[in-house]
């Protein structure tokens, strides 16, 4: 059987079941809008460790933990871990991992890599390589911060159009047997770069992708967009989510009525995040959370998710290069 359809996406033969989900998030994030679909909320943000570093490393290894034990599984029947983070060379990812003691691929897709590792565990299941896998992805604001842009103690003034990087760590275990929502189909994204080269402006920048991803989807499977119950991007905020729905109707398109950024369902109005959520935590919290757990219970039935990454670096952004992005895509129905 041909997996493949059009240029970029694949349809499942075996459609890989997501068989549970674990997530852990911070004190901002555990009072948002979104509370009542976390597993655990922290008290701060260092969760008594030494480092927001560490801290994220336990996130991402209490998610995929918790993640094992819904499953009603042991850590030994984890055929592989597909995981990763924003910080360099995917440290925090390591450090929890290394704890856990599997089989290890580690995926950066900056805040993409949630649905880069959905995608790849069920490229691995499909092919027959796996029986069942855990994926995961975490974020750390201060971490994030300190990297990428000032440190927090700075006191810089943020502009309206910049995001607030999610605390917090999402998993999932796939398997080919058990209960749950299956991916059924997946597109690949490719870099899309208009120029951009504000970082904090990375709704704008991401726009372009995400809605190259999703007509390219649409595309290659023939399917329209009404076919989903709901289309959620990762992280683009309420600036990026706009431009994506003006990208789609200028191809003709209008998903307005069924679409939604996961960084603008997180945090509360008053908590002044101003453009909304970003991180590989964003999608990774939604999605392990409320998407998860509205498909269990068939509030929804078929959803697209769509992760978005922004490829910058502290590097290329002091060398004034621009910032090139990428968005994945995973269907995922009851």
């Amino acid at each position: 059987m041909n997996k493949k359809r059009g240029s970029q996406s694949l349809v499942f033969a075996s459609p890989p079941i997501i068989t549970s989900t674990a997530n852990i998030v911070g004190p901002m994030e555990g009072k948002g809008l979104l509370q009542e679909h976390f597993d655990c909320i922290m008290p701060d943000n260092l969760n008594n460790l030494d480092s927001w570093e560490q801290c994220e490393s336990y996130m991402m290894e209490w998610a995929i933990k918790t993640a094992v034990n819904k499953d009603n599984s042991t850590m030994d029947m984890i055929d592989c871990v597909l995981a990763g983070d924003l910080l360099n060379q995917l440290m925090s990812t390591h450090f929890a991992v290394k704890k856990i003691n599997r089989p290890f691929l580690g995926l950066y897709g900056a805040c993409s890599t949630m649905v880069e590792s959905l995608l790849v565990g069920a490229i691995v299941l499909d092919g027959g390589f796996a029986n069942k896998v855990a994926v995961a992805a975490s974020s750390h604001h201060d971490a994030a911060e300190r990297q990428y842009r000032f440190p927090s103690e700075l006191g810089v003034q943020r502009p309206p159009s910049s995001q607030w990087t999610v605390t917090g760590s999402g998993a999932a275990i796939l398997s080919l047997l058990g209960n749950g929502p299956r991916i059924t189909a997946a597109t690949i994204g490719k870099i899309v770069d208009y120029g951009i080269k504000d970082p904090n402006a990375m709704g704008s920048a991401m726009a372009p992708a995400a809605s190259d991803t999703l007509l390219r989807h649409l595309q290659d499977t023939g399917r329209a967009p009404a076919y989903y119950d709901m289309i959620f991007t990762g992280d683009l905020g309420s600036v990026g989510k706009q431009l994506v729905i003006q990208l789609m109707k200028e191809q003709g398109l209008d998903i307005s009525s069924n679409y939604q950024d996961c960084g603008c369902m997180i945090y509360r109005e008053e908590q002044d995040t101003h453009a909304g959520a970003s991180g590989c935590a964003s999608s990774a919290i939604v999605f392990s959370g409320y998407i998860y757990r509205a498909l269990m219970t068939s509030k929804l039935k078929k959803i697209l998710l769509l992760g978005t990454g922004s490829l910058h670096s502290t590097t290329s952004y002091q060398q004034k290069e621009s910032i090139p992005c990428i968005a994945h895509a995973v269907a995922v129905e009851v």
